[in-house]
Formats: C-alpha cells, structure tokens, sequence
C-alpha cells in the first residue's frame, strides 16, 4: 500500500486580549465552553493579518499590527496548528459592548454568532473555561504576561 500523501496542518491564528491579569473571552453558541478570538488564515493571508481579521469579526475590536505580540506557532490539534498573538492593553473593554459579526450555520440550519457573549476572567478561570488544547498552549504562554503597566497598549480602540 503507497504511503498516504503528506498534508500540510492547517492553521488557525489567534488573539489573547489581556491586561496582564485578566484575559477577554467570548462564549462559543451552543456550547459550553469559551475561546479567544481565532479562526483558519485564508489563502495568501499573513498569521498576524489573519489574527486581526478574527479579532475584528468576532469581538468588533480593531488594534494595529505593530500593537499584536508574536507568540510563536504551537501544536493545537492533531491537524492544526495556532499562531497565537497577545494585544497587551491597559484596560480590557466592556464585555457588553462587544459584537461578534462572524456567523455559522448549526445542524438544526439556525444562523448563530461564533460567539453569544464575552466575559473578562482571570488566567486560571479562563484555563477551565476554554478547551482542553487551547488551555495547554495558553499555560505554555502565560509567563510571558508578567508585564508591568508601563508594557501595556494605552487604549483598545473600537470600530470607527
């Protein structure tokens, strides 16, 4: 039997809002678990350019390129891995305030947002609220945010 061709791991790029402390969620529809804003780079798009698109669609936020941290490529899923990025901020957004404009179809054909809600939540309540692959890589990342308040962007910006 021919050895089965090898296929390239799809990757998803993703965003940790954060002010050190604290990390901004959204609450997946229909399900019982929260994630960061992520989702698969389209054909040609950067991993940071991707990010930024996500963060867009799902929370409505908008932070300039140079503003994300790079935090490297980690193994996901067995077939996918996530570039992860960190927006640093000096003061997270208002969980109400936010609207995710990226939509799915369910099986039942219901039209819902990739996120019903978000919520703020320290780094140990966010590792328990979200997947057990997503917990894993934010724990490998979690040193890096012992940053002081000087490090931290001055403002999330909305959408104009």
């Amino acid at each position: 039997m021919p050895p089965k061709p090898h296929r390239p791991r799809a990757l998803s790029c993703g965003v940790l809002v954060t002010d050190g402390p604290s990390l901004l969620l959204g609450h997946a529809s229909r399900s019982p678990r929260w994630d960061i804003p992520k989702g698969i780079a389209e054909p040609g798009e950067s991993p940071r350019a991707a990010a930024l698109r996500e963060l867009a669609e799902e929370t409505g936020l908008r932070a300039d390129p140079e503003q994300l941290r790079d935090l490297g490529r980690h193994a996901y899923l067995p077939a996918k891995d996530l570039a992860l990025f960190a927006w640093h901020v000096r003061a997270l957004p208002d969980p109400a305030a936010l609207v995710c404009a990226s939509c799915y179809t369910a099986r039942d054909g219901a039209v819902l947002p990739e996120f019903d809600r978000f919520g703020i939540f320290a780094w140990d309540e966010a590792l328990v609220r979200v997947g057990r692959n997503l917990a894993r890589v934010m724990a490998d990342v979690r040193p890096l945010f012992a940053l002081t308040a000087n490090d931290a962007i001055d403002a999330v910006r909305s959408p104009e």
